[in-house]
Order: structure tokens, then sequence, then C-alpha cells
């Protein structure tokens, strides 16, 4: 079994498990991956380190301290120490908001507009609801008073992860 890292070109980074890297590359070129959160097929593979589990081995013999050579001008921008940890710190809180929200209101699906305007009015009991509604349904429902949110959610997230 080979793990990959992968990341999308939005910069959405995820494992990918395959069996080997033939089986990557096959899967690649005909169009089979895609990134779990925006859908995107454009994925690439990521710098990975992989971890080697050399217990028997023995302890590598310390290095003299000379001092380092100084190391070229970086040619791509250098992020902020740090970024890498919170964009991924930040990828992770905005998955669980949208688990969170998906947990605790109810998928009217297409009906979404009909059922704001039915609690908006009173018609109908005041609960959390989402479902999808057409760029024209939701000018309506803001030109009547209603307040909505348009939060596109993965479909990684529309289901449980097994």
């Amino acid at each position: 079994m080979l793990v990959l890292n992968l990341a999308c070109e939005t910069g959405h980074s995820f494992e990918g498990w395959f069996a080997s890297a033939n089986d990557f590359e096959s899967q690649q070129q005909r169009g089979l991956l895609s990134c779990p959160l925006c859908n995107s097929a454009k994925v690439r593979k990521m710098p990975s380190a992989p971890r080697l589990n050399l217990s028997a081995a023995e302890p590598a013999p310390a290095r003299s301290r000379a001092p380092a050579a100084p190391s070229p001008e970086p040619t791509a921008p250098v992020l902020p120490p740090g970024a890498p940890v919170i964009a991924a710190e930040l990828q992770k809180q905005v998955i669980q908001a949208v688990r969170t929200l998906m947990a605790n209101t109810e998928d009217v699906g297409d009906r979404f507009a009909t059922e704001a305007r039915r609690i908006h009015y009173g018609e109908a009991q005041e609960r959390g609801i989402r479902g999808r509604a057409t760029p024209d349904e939701a000018r309506e429902l803001a030109d009547e008073g209603i307040d909505i949110v348009a939060l596109p959610v993965p479909d990684a997230l529309k289901d449980p992860l097994q």
C-alpha cells in the first residue's frame, strides 16, 4: 500500500492510498482523482517524508558542529513560519463547522425557498434548515427580508466518512 500526500489546485491537502505508484498514475490519467473538499480534478503529489522503522538499527554517530553554508536565495515566495500549520488548522475548523451545521439542521433539498418562507411567515415550526435554492430564489428571499447564507458543501462532507 502506498500512501501519498496530495493537494488540489486550490491548496487543499489530503492523503491518497494506492496499490502502487503505477496505480496512482493510472487513476490520475483517467481523471479518477479529485479533491474531497472542492471536487477539483487538478490533483498533484506533494513531497512527503517516509517513515522508516529501523528500531534494530544503531544510532547515527554524532556530527561535528561545523557552521552550515549559507543557503541560496529562494526563487519562490516563502511562507511565514507556521503558515502551513495555520492553513491546515483553519481547514480542520471549517470542516468541523460544516459537520456541526449539517448535524443540527434539516435537509429540505429543493424545497429550501418554500420552507424558508413558511418559517419566516410563521406557517411552519422555526428550525434550522439547509437545502438548495436557485440564484433567482435566493434574490427573492433576500427581497422579502429572509436572511440566508450560501454555503457550498463539499460532496465528501454530505455523507458519513467510512
